[in-house]
């Protein structure tokens, strides 16, 4: 009978152990996005705007975003940060095939 629960006891300890496991998994994974994460201020965003704009005015052709992104080196989400910016003053013009051309 104390083998029973010896194995009983040493089976909620594994439980535990794993449960403890997984949750420190999970807050890992938060710190990893809040990372990725961009800093939405004016400042920042009209920098990402300039990038955009080098990018589009140095290929002289419709872009993509993908293809903005990879031209200015910057993430994806900054780059349509800065699109937004630079759609809102008139820059730019959208082209066929969800490119995006200077105005």
């Amino acid at each position: 009978m104390a083998e029973k629960k010896a194995t009983t006891k040493k089976a909620a300890e594994v439980k535990e152990t794993a449960a403890k496991k997984t949750t420190t998994t999970k807050k890992a994974a938060a710190v990893k996005v809040n990372k990725a994460a961009v800093a939405v201020n004016a400042e920042n965003i009209g920098f990402k705007a300039g990038d955009v704009y080098q990018a589009l005015a140095a290929a002289e052709k419709a872009l993509t975003v993908k293809e903005i992104a990879k031209a200015a080196k910057i993430s994806e989400e900054e780059t349509l940060l800065g699109l937004g910016w630079l759609f809102k003053e008139g820059k730019l013009l959208s082209a066929e095939d969800n490119k995006v051309v200077l105005a």
